[in-house]
């Protein structure tokens, strides 16, 4: 076996790479997925296409494995999708796996043809012979801890759930407006359980004129509700409404009838997950993240130690760049959250502009930590306040926290230390600190 170290693989400070006996490429498709195997003198040794069913994929792990005699760690294989049952099935059976983004494909692509000619056939044969000849440009696939994949799911089930709870909450919102406009100031977002509760005392506006203030005041003390007394909302539910045409306030009636139980029982399922993403965490923290690892504090205990981290970002985080903290890959892990600039250069023309392809959940997972380190932490607010006074925006100023941030975690990272402010570097009111984010 011959070690062969690119020059790409140099200047980024990667390990060396390993030469394989075959090269295969899939173009990974709904029913049937293309393959293509070329040899590292890139003849082609057999094309297949493989129905996407369990005896397929099974038929198509069989044929690789007669194809190498000397194992599956002698094949390598490039696809676009990083997940999935195919790839799972390769990494299981310990096969090399190598995904690379669609974009970069299409460059490709154009050196095979430059009549815009595109079918799954030559996409497979792309794919194995890019991996052949430009490996640096993919991404090595591992497969993660159980743990770490459960969390995964679990985070972006919860972030499905938020999204479905705001869509909800705004229909509520716009039908209890056409009924009683006054009731909204109580619960301007129509997003609390005892705001709901109370919309299901009042049908009509002329019911909630008689509700009693001693049944306002129970529903307040159940939901633990101190910001409004049962007078206030007395008040306010006696308030003159606008007519309505005959017929609307059935029908809102209605409407709100049918939103307020799909709310509770989305508000069931996001306490569920962020339940199971703390526990989830917990074992994170106490199993550790890395094989081997003898430290005194693991990587979940030192993400949370970070101003700005709390469940919901840590969560994202180990879900969304756990390869990237795994491997200390600081380099990585800013581009993939958006925090790297992207430089134009031509000429005499330099151009920093914003990272746009990223990871979004990761970017404003970073989004919220910066912005809470800022009101948190005295070193954040000092390099936030030197970046506004240089004439950045907020967004910008923030990007330029994160950056900190992470250089900040992963010195924790190596180190094995929790976050101390005591050590930490402090931005001199009238100095302005070069950072490297756009």
């Amino acid at each position: 076996m011959v070690d062969r170290i690119s020059p790409l693989a140099k200047r980024g400070g990667l390990t060396p790479e390993l030469d394989y006996d075959l090269y295969v490429g899939i173009d990974a498709a709904m029913k049937a997925h293309e393959v293509c195997v070329l040899r590292s003198d890139r003849s082609v040794v057999g094309e297949r296409s493989v129905p996407h069913t369990g005896s397929g994929i099974e038929g198509l792990i069989n044929w690789l494995l007669q194809l190498s005699q000397a194992g599956p760690d002698r094949v390598a294989a490039a696809l676009e999708s990083p997940h999935g049952a195919l790839a799972e099935a390769l990494m299981e059976h310990g096969f090399h796996l190598y995904s690379i983004n669609p974009k970069q494909l299409d460059r490709f692509r154009d050196r095979h043809t430059v009549a815009g000619a595109k079918d799954d056939r030559r996409d497979a044969f792309v794919l194995a012979d890019s991996l052949r000849t430009d490996r640096p440009c993919f991404r090595r696939l591992q497969i993660d801890e159980p743990l770490m994949i459960q969390l995964r799911e679990v985070s972006r089930i919860e972030e499905e759930l938020n999204q479905e709870a705001r869509r909800l909450a705004n229909r509520l919102h716009a039908q209890v407006y056409r009924l009683h406009p006054g009731v909204l100031q109580l619960c301007p977002a129509a997003d609390e359980a005892w705001f709901w509760e109370l919309l299901e005392l009042i049908p009509t506006p002329q019911q909630a004129a008689r509700l009693r203030p001693g049944l306002i005041d129970k529903l307040l003390r159940k939901h633990r509700i101190r910001r409004l007394s049962a007078r206030e909302v007395t008040a306010q539910l006696r308030e003159p409404v606008p007519p309505v045409a005959p017929g609307t306030i059935e029908a809102a009636r209605a409407h709100i009838d049918v939103l307020l139980p799909q709310l509770r029982v989305v508000q069931t399922q996001r306490r569920k997950c962020q339940n199971q993403i703390e526990r989830f965490l917990e074992e994170l923290a106490s199993s550790g993240t890395a094989e081997g690892q003898k430290t005194e504090h693991h990587d979940v205990q030192v993400l949370r130690s970070l101003p700005g981290v709390g469940r919901v970002v840590a969560a994202t985080m180990l879900a969304e760049a756990s390869r990237a903290l795994v491997d200390r890959d600081h380099p990585a892990l800013r581009a993939h959250a958006g925090i790297a600039p992207v430089t134009r250069r031509s000429g005499k023309t330099k151009i920093v502009v914003m990272r746009y392809a990223c990871n979004t959940r990761l970017r404003n997972a970073l989004y919220h930590a910066a912005r809470v380190a800022v009101q948190k932490d005295s070193a954040s607010r000092a390099l936030y306040a030197a970046q506004r006074a240089r004439g950045h925006g907020h967004a910008r100023a923030l990007r330029s926290v994160a950056d900190r941030l992470l250089r900040i975690l992963f010195a924790m990272l190596r180190t094995r230390t929790l976050y101390d402010d005591r050590h930490v570097r402090r931005v001199p009111p009238g100095e302005v600190r070069r950072s490297k984010a756009a």
